[in-house]
Formats: structure tokens, C-alpha cells, sequence
């Protein structure tokens, strides 16, 4: 299948010195994401996403209207589902869309791990056909700064949901974030002793994500945020085919709704800019060429930053 360009806009095919603009190509779809809608319950003044209680930015979905994208991802041979937000237990059709997901392939929850009563309502889960992810928010492996933006007692919270999780029998990961300059190994290790003291196991996955323009930041300044532009030659000097495939972009596609429609836009950290909205249907997709246009997009190519965790 020959990629296509879905825009014609200079903007997106082209940087702002009218070199052409970096790329990938797409693979078939190995991961559909679904964004649960900015609803959350925490309010954190440095969220990706901007999501908050009572934030409609991007609305919650319902199991009827993702369906037919569940069912076509079936069709095209999908791998995983994975959720995300927002906070997705917030939604109130999340426990239906789980167990109607798990029984075509495996899935994973992004949570901050303390909606408590809704968690325990996928308990019963472990024993699907296909297994249940669940990745949670521990930004850092310091109480009081975690707890600085998310609440007080939230770590505490979120580290015993962990555990808990872990201990019914589902496999789970952490997220957190990287500072820049940042000795990495140390700060993963600085999260062991936590993980013991709750019996989770030493080698729990940690995934690490830089600091991100918001969503309203990306957009107001796209272009001027002193971000480097990646251009055609950039992926063909610093990146090669294999990598070019890590890409979530190349693998991957988001489920967003926005105006009482749903779309599939190119990946999880780009929903705010509309040259990443590539169609309506998982099929219509499936040839569209992204271009690296969006500042969040220099992550991923210069650090290998991505959402994913199957690659």
C-alpha cells in the first residue's frame, strides 16, 4: 500500500525553512488506543493532557459508540487496546469496555491508581480470556513531591493499588517523569525499596516520560516553542528503518472524541492539534503518511519517547 498525505496543508508537509518534514510511514495496526475523555478526578497543575473534573476538552466515550472500532480493530488483526485519559475510571462504561475487549486480546489500563471502588470492580477480570495491563502514575520516588501536585496521601494510594493489582494476579508497570539531565538508573533504583515495601516485585517496570508542552502550550506556540523541526533528513541520518518502526505512529492510532464525534488521530500525545486527525474508520487510516509536525513529536524522535509498551 503506497503511503498517502490525508493534508495538503504546506504546514504539515513542510518545516518553517520549506525543507520537506519528517515522517513515518504506517505498519499495520498493532495498537488502538481509546481516550477516555479529560475527565479526571485529580486536578494536577501540570497534567499532559489539562485533565481535570469537569474537563470536556476531549468527552467521554460510552461502549456503544467505540464498538465499531473495537470490532474493526479486530478485524484488522489488532493486538492490544489500550485506555487512557483523563482517567478512564471515570468513565462510566470502562468496566463494560474492558470485559467486552479482553475477550479478543489483551489490554491496558492507564490509571493514577486511587479511584478505588471502580478498581475493584476489575478484580474479576484476571480470570478473561486475554490478560489486563495496568500502568499507574508514581511521578516520582518522593512522597511529598508526588503528593505535591497530585494530593495529599495520593502515592501511598497508588503504590497499595499497585501491590494489590500485582497480588490478584495482573501485571503492572509504573510511569513517572524525567527530569532533564537526570541520572536515570538512580532514580529507577530509588523506586525499589518503595516497590518492597508493598511487595511488589524489584523489576516492575518503570516507564519515563520528559516533561511535555500542555496541550493549549503546544498549540499556541506550534512553531515557536524553540523546539527543533524534524525534517526529512533528520530521520534518515539519525533514525534507520528499525527504528522508524518504534514509532507509536507507525503502529499505532487513538480513538478521540471531540464535538460529539469520534476520530482516529495518529497517536496518544498529539490530540490537541488537528493535522493528526487522519479520518473517521481505523481503514481509512490505515495508508496515511504522518508527518512529524507537532513539537511534542522531537520526544520521540530524540529520545525514543513513546506511550506504547509493546515495542
Amino acid at each position: 500500500m503506497q503511503p498517502r498525505h490525508h493534508c495538503t496543508d504546506e504546514k504539515w508537509l513542510k518545516t518553517s525553512n520549506g525543507d520537506p518534514r519528517g515522517y513515518i510511514d504506517p505498519l499495520p495496526l498493532k495498537e488502538l488506543w481509546f481516550h477516555m475523555g479529560t475527565v479526571c478526578n485529580l486536578r494536577c497543575p501540570d497534567c499532559y493532557e489539562n485533565s481535570a473534573p469537569g474537563d470536556h476538552r476531549l468527552e467521554m466515550v460510552t461502549f456503544d459508540e467505540i464498538k465499531p472500532f473495537i470490532d474493526e480493530a479486530v478485524e484488522l488483526g489488532v493486538e492490544q487496546f489500550s485506555f487512557t485519559g483523563g482517567e478512564p475510571f471515570v468513565t462510566k462504561d470502562i468496566v463494560r469496555i474492558l470485559e467486552h475487549t479482553l475477550d479478543f486480546c489483551p489490554c491496558l489500563m492507564l490509571t493514577n491508581g486511587v479511584l478505588q471502588s471502580r478498581i475493584d470492580e476489575v478484580f474479576p477480570m484476571v480470570e478473561k480470556k486475554h490478560p489486563l495491563s495496568f500502568r499507574v502514575s508514581l511521578d516520582y520516588p518522593d512522597v511529598e513531591k508526588h503528593d505535591a501536585l497530585r494530593g495529599g496521601g495520593m502515592f501511598q494510594r497508588a503504590l497499595e493499588t499497585l501491590s494489590e493489582l500485582y497480588s490478584a494476579g495482573f501485571h503492572v508497570s509504573v510511569a513517572r517523569r524525567r527530569i532533564e539531565g537526570e541520572d536515570a538508573s538512580a532514580v529507577d533504583a530509588a523506586y525499589r525499596p518503595l516497590f518492597e515495601a508493598v511487595d511488589l516485585p524489584e523489576e516492575t517496570q518503570i516507564i519515563s516520560f520528559p516533561n511535555l508542552t500542555v496541550p493549549a502550550e503546544a498549540s499556541a506556540k506550534e512553531g515557536q516553542t524553540g523546539t527543533p523541526e524534524i525534517t526529512e533528513t533528520c530521520m534518515t541520518t539519525y533514525h534507520t528503518e528499525e527504528t522508524r518502526a518504534k514509532f507509536m505512529c507507525a503502529f499505532s492510532r487513538m480513538i478521540v472524541k471531540q464535538n460529539g464525534n469520534l476520530r482516529v488521530y495518529a497517536c496518544t500525545l498529539v490530540d490537541d492539534n488537528p493535522f493528526f486527525d487522519l479520518g473517521g474508520s481505523l481503514a481509512e487510516t490505515a495508508d496515511v503518511r504522518v508527518m512529524l509536525e507537532h513539537s511534542r513529536c522531537y520526544s520521540c524522535f530524540a529520545g525514543g519517547t513513546s506511550c506504547s509498551e509493546l515495542m
